[in-house]
């Protein structure tokens, strides 16, 4: 065979096209690539606002995590939503990064939510059930990367394990909390003093002026409509009180400040009362003055 022959039957390579063909072809293979992608939005949460922070552990954990699944299932991370000392039992939509993120997905035709674990999204069971059963019926897909299918399928059996997880993990944080509640106890009891726990908000610097703003908003309607729970809690972010992870306080934090405002106000004023003394006693105490000093001028049994 002559070596034109050769050449003619040599398997095509990339050597026989011009430099502009093979970058032609390169890159529309990287374009379809990145078409292929599906693009999701990531929801991170962390419960206790000890565990916030650059140098703590939550956040960076979720981050990898869901980063580590998108890339290997071909999802690309188009934005991060963060409810930092959040609990998992607030409904969903009470949150201000998770209701932040639902106007998003609403307004610009993403339609998936990654998250760490089932847990992240929901520590109690019917919030985990109602907030799923909200975002299914808006098209919006939850995915639990430790748990692809957890919220995907849709079978009796899927809906059974995910209910049961749900349960386990509620069941989880209640001990957790039950145990650490006992060991303060313990403590308290040894020291005399309060140790650790998530103080009230009328234990906190400022706590009590605090309470007293929010319950005056919530009493006085404003253009004749009562303030709703959210509308309090920008009015307090507007005076410059902020939660400890310096955010905007969730409607369910000020229900609670609400509730427990009375009760706290009434301890204190209990206890300046007990402390402060009554206005009668500076003239008791002049006149019993007045009583030992004429005994000293008086003679001893003596009537005169």
């Amino acid at each position: 065979m002559s070596a034109l022959s050769e050449l003619d039957f040599r398997p095509f390579s990339r050597q026989d096209l011009s430099n502009a063909e093979a970058n032609d072809m390169i890159n529309g293979r990287q374009a379809m690539s990145d078409k292929a992608l599906r693009q999701a939005v990531a929801y991170l949460r962390t419960s206790s606002a000890a565990n916030v922070g650059a140098d703590k552990d939550s956040e960076r954990r979720q981050r990898e995590a869901i980063e580590a699944f998108a890339r290997s299932a071909g999802f690309e991370v188009v934005e991060t939503y963060y409810d930092a000392a959040v609990s998992g039992a607030d409904p969903v939509t009470a949150r201000p990064g998770f209701s932040a993120m639902l106007e998003r997905l609403l307004s610009n035709g993403v339609r998936t939510i990654l998250v760490e674990t089932a847990s992240r999204f929901a520590r109690d069971l019917i919030v985990q059930e109602t907030g799923y059963e909200m975002l299914k019926s808006r098209g919006i897909e939850l995915i639990a990367v430790d748990s692809p299918d957890s919220f995907v399928g849709n079978t009796p059996t899927a809906n059974l394990i995910r209910q049961v997880l749900g349960a386990v993990s509620e069941f989880e944080k209640a001990m957790l909390v039950e145990k650490l509640k006992g060991a303060r106890e313990r403590k308290r009891r040894e020291t005399g003093k309060k140790v650790g726990g998530r103080r009230n908000y009328a234990e906190i610097d400022g706590g009590l002026e605090l309470i007293a703003l929010a319950k005056k908003l919530h009493r006085y309607p404003v253009n004749g409509r009562q303030r709703t729970l959210a509308d309090v809690a920008k009015a307090l972010a507007d005076t410059g009180y902020l939660s400890s992870a310096g955010t905007q306080y969730t409607p369910t934090a000020v229900s609670r400040m609400l509730a427990s405002s009375g009760s706290a106000l009434a301890r204190q004023r209990k206890v300046e009362t007990k402390s402060s003394p009554s206005a009668l006693e500076p003239a008791a105490a002049e006149l019993q003055q007045e009583v030992a000093e004429l005994a000293m001028r008086t003679p001893l049994g003596s009537r005169w």
